[in-house]
């Protein structure tokens, strides 16, 4: 399959939509990994509002022969590797909701001062660190949606083309929520999003579960002593099965 459409989409918008990326089949065996793991410790995060394991890969190692399909490799080429992966489930009855932001930050292995190396923070014992712009303008996120995805249940809204403005503080308010889009999305699609693009999720009201896998993707090194902490380089891994 050819995903140039979708590719030039992402570059220019922000972001792009792609169905049936996974089969049925293929998203209940990755369903069926998550809930038969053994779901402990500060990875794990679970409230009335959220599910979420962080570092997932490094903590259910079997999802990668379920994830990192021929699709995956198709769409992002030899250059990309892993740089983080996270599962979110937004439960029926969930009233979490989340404000326009960018993510702008990424996971190291230790703390080192930088330049052009900020913000940084320390949560769940890892590193977080805003890193040089090129580094964000260069990240792929793809978002594995587990469960069919609409306004009723949070899916993602988004503020086209403000990946093209840099970092925008958000009390600044500059973008036009009048091009807000929502990104629909069905069982077993993806969504592409830069980080950069302005991106918010609604409170859930039909009852109805959000499950997502969120992976990041990026071809740079860090400058030392920085390594990514969730570094993994599927293309040779896929090769290898």
């Amino acid at each position: 399959m050819n995903y140039e459409q979708q590719k030039t989409e992402l570059a220019k918008n922000g972001f792009s939509i792609i169905n049936n990326f996974y089969t049925a089949e293929e998203v209940d065996e990755i369903l069926k990994c998550i809930e038969t793991s053994e779901q402990t410790g500060d990875s794990f995060m679970k409230t009335r509002d959220l599910f979420a394991i962080r570092q997932l890969i490094k903590n259910i190692p079997d999802l990668k022969k379920l994830i990192f399909n021929s699709n995956l490799l198709t769409l992002l080429g030899s250059d990309y590797f892993l740089t983080k992966a996270i599962y979110f489930d937004k439960p029926s009855q969930s009233n979490w909701f989340v404000a326009y932001h960018q993510d702008l930050s990424i996971s190291v292995n230790e703390k080192a001062a930088l330049p052009h190396y900020t913000n940084w923070t320390y949560k769940k014992e890892q590193y977080g660190v805003q890193p040089p712009i090129q580094i964000l303008e260069d990240t792929v996120t793809v978002r594995i949606h587990l469960d069919k995805t609409n306004s009723e249940n949070g899916a993602l809204k988004v503020i086209p083309k403000s990946h093209l403005n840099g970092v925008i503080r958000p009390e600044t308010k500059e973008w036009n929520l009048e091009n807000e889009s929502i990104c629909e999305v069905d069982q077993g699609g993806v969504m592409l999003m830069k980080p950069l693009t302005l991106h918010a999720s609604s409170r859930t009201t039909n009852g109805k579960r959000r499950r997502v896998i969120h992976l990041e993707f990026n071809k740079h090194s860090l400058q030392k002593p920085l390594t990514w902490l969730e570094y993994y380089d599927f293309s040779s891994s896929y090769h290898s099965v």
